[in-house]
């Protein structure tokens, strides 16, 4: 069944963070923040394992750069962080103003699982997978990995890391929609970079977890469309 990887994924995301809010509150807030830099450390050495078998770092480099551009212009995570806010206010009736902490912590773990949920190599090749029918594998261990952490980021930043399911439902399906046109267009290159250009992306998810700074990954996005595009013109 075509999209069943899909499916998969977005089910455990939606079990794991049931499970991270039913238990969030017995597990105290220091373990909870160690538990959420564990998985900053481990986030940001798979986007390095990534980054770094780049043939070319121009190329990621030049397509981030430029994408990044792009995303600013078009204000995606501005966009996304308002669809979050739409949310959170529909659905989670733990609010108390429109600037307490519980919209604050919503939107935040709605961007933040949403990122981490749909970048990254395993999103791409799982979507190629998951188009051809067989049995889904990639997506299923990527749907475990994503229900673990949704545990812990429900956990830290309540419901809105439910509504991530959301985003790997429309991401990945549309990906999977394609995905045989996906594999026939996506030389072993362009694929190298795209991978290399997704682990800057995660690795900057992982410094966002850790607190060190604050990149608007959603605007990061047009990057990887566009690395791809800059190998299949620019590559020799």
């Amino acid at each position: 069944m075509r999209g069943l990887g899909t499916l998969i994924n977005v089910a455990l995301v939606v079990v794991g963070s049931g499970i991270g809010l039913m238990v969030g509150n017995r597990i105290p807030e220091r373990a909870r923040t160690t538990m959420l830099q564990v998985i900053g450390l481990v986030t940001i050495a798979l986007g390095v394992s990534d980054a770094i078998d780049t043939r070319n770092m121009v190329f990621p480099l030049v397509g981030m750069a430029v994408g990044a551009m792009i995303g600013e212009l078009l204000a995606i995570e501005d966009r996304l962080e308002r669809l979050g806010t739409r949310l959170q206010r529909r659905f989670d009736r733990d609010v108390t103003s429109t600037q307490g902490g519980s919209e604050r912590n919503f939107v935040k773990g709605f961007v933040t699982a949403s990122a981490l949920y749909c970048i990254g190599p395993l999103t791409v090749l799982g979507a190629i997978e998951d188009a051809s029918g067989a049995t889904p594998q990639l997506y299923i261990i990527k749907g475990l990995l994503d229900g673990f952490v949704s545990i812990m980021f429900a956990a830290t930043y309540g419901l809105g890391v439910a509504f991530s399911a959301l985003s790997v439902l429309v991401v990945q399906g549309g990906l999977t929609l394609g995905g045989a046109g996906l594999d026939s267009v996506l030389d072993d290159r362009m694929r190298t970079e795209l991978f290399a250009a997704g682990g800057l992306a995660v690795i900057g998810i992982g410094l966002n977890l850790l607190q060190v700074t604050k990149i608007r990954l959603a605007n990061l996005l047009p990057g990887l469309v566009l690395t791809p595009i800059l190998v299949a013109i620019f590559a020799v």
